[in-house]
């Protein structure tokens, strides 16, 4: 099926950038590779956490031995302490598009892939008391805190179970006095149509990919990531953007004594089993034109 998916791509024209969405743990990465391998091009992250340099094990960058099989770019390159927006991402990413190279984009998180296609709303930046008045009330009172203070088209259009997406919302609300739908009816054009493109969504079985998570964060710890997060303990500020790497709060609570290791790999693995969930009901809502991709299937 790889193969079949691969040999298409190589015939295509050459111009078009690839777009490789997908769940995590789903193997998209290792396709994104084997096309750049094969046929050139520079891989491009879309994933949110990926971003950011201090997790390179948790975050399931790519290894320093993938890295110098193929250019990668906005992989790592955003400090641990700094937010960094889909506006942003969107921002490097036309750079990258005016260039000669084609690009294969790949990641997990939806939100930049939509904005990509489909284009993104001009609203306005959060000032900082915001945020961190933001990152206060989610603290204290939890998301349902500030779902509340959202009308019912909003809460009806984003993901109420993301406290990220929630925060979001409630920001931008609180910033413009402007509900984030509103903001985004008057969305520009996108830099990238989906037609313009060659876009591939990984649609893995769910019992696959629950297989493939189980023994994903044991990996992870075998790779190092207990030292990794060992090295950002004394940093560790969990209202960060960065903080929100899946493992990075469990293994800093075994840190601090207070749950086992194995406690905190179970309750990582449980976080990125309903992590991909989320995923996938994101790319089911949002990516409907998008070419199925079932790695496994029979």
């Amino acid at each position: 099926m790889q193969d079949i998916m691969i040999n298409e791509i190589l015939a295509s024209d050459p111009t078009k950038p690839v777009l490789i969405a997908g769940p995590t743990a789903s193997g998209k990465s290792d396709l994104a590779l084997e096309i750049a391998t094969r046929s050139g091009g520079v891989i491009v992250n879309a994933d949110a956490l990926q971003v950011y340099e201090n997790w390179r094990i948790l975050s399931a960058r790519p290894s320093k031995n993938d890295e110098d099989k193929a250019p990668h770019s906005l992989y790592g390159h955003i400090s641990w302490d700094q937010d960094y927006s889909v506006g942003e991402w969107l921002r490097d990413v036309r750079i990258l598009l005016n260039g000669d190279n084609r690009l294969i984009i790949v990641g997990g998180t939806g939100l930049y892939f939509t904005a990509l296609t489909q284009g993104l709303a001009d609203i306005p930046p959060t000032s900082q008391e915001i945020r961190e008045t933001a990152n206060k009330l989610l603290a204290q009172h939890g998301i349902q805190h500030l779902l509340n203070a959202l009308d019912d088209e909003t809460r009806a259009a984003i993901d109420v179970q993301n406290p990220m997406r929630v925060q979001r919302a409630w920001e931008v609300l609180t910033q413009t006095n402007r509900s984030i739908v509103d903001w985004q009816r008057t969305t520009p054009a996108p830099i990238l149509r989906l037609d313009r493109a060659l876009p591939i969504l990984f649609d893995i079985e769910k019992d696959i990919l629950n297989g493939r998570i189980e023994t994903r964060f044991q990996k992870m710890i075998e790779l190092g990531a207990l030292e990794e997060v060992r090295e950002n303990y004394d940093r560790w500020d969990p209202t960060l953007l960065s903080s929100k790497a899946i493992g990075a709060p469990e293994l800093i609570a075994y840190l601090a004594g207070e749950t086992t290791l194995d406690d905190a790999c179970t309750r990582a693995t449980i976080a990125t089993r309903q992590f991909a969930k989320r995923q996938r009901t994101w790319f089911r809502s949002k990516m409907g034109l998008w070419r199925r991709y079932s790695p496994h299937a029979k």
